[in-house]
């Protein structure tokens, strides 16, 4: 796959807020978003604030799945 020369730069320069990349992290982790809505992220987000996001969204997903398990177990609901 051959990519013109300027294109990662071009991509890594993309204006997007912060909001938006995690808005798409999160429909992305819920599997549901429309070929329109996909092709619209990837013409505004930045990849480079994208996989950081998801980094960061991944993280806060499993220490919230931790946390459950603990005040489930704590709970005794579980016993």
């Amino acid at each position: 796959m051959k990519s013109t020369p300027g294109s990662l730069k071009e991509a890594a320069a993309r204006p997007a807020s912060p909001l938006q990349t995690f808005r798409a992290v999160a429909w992305s982790f819920f599997g549901i978003r429309r070929s329109a809505g996909h092709a619209d992220d990837v013409q505004k987000l930045n990849p480079v604030h994208l996989v950081i996001a998801a980094i960061v969204s991944a993280a806060l997903f499993v220490v919230a799945l931790l946390l459950l398990v603990r005040w489930v177990i704590g709970s005794g609901v579980a016993a």
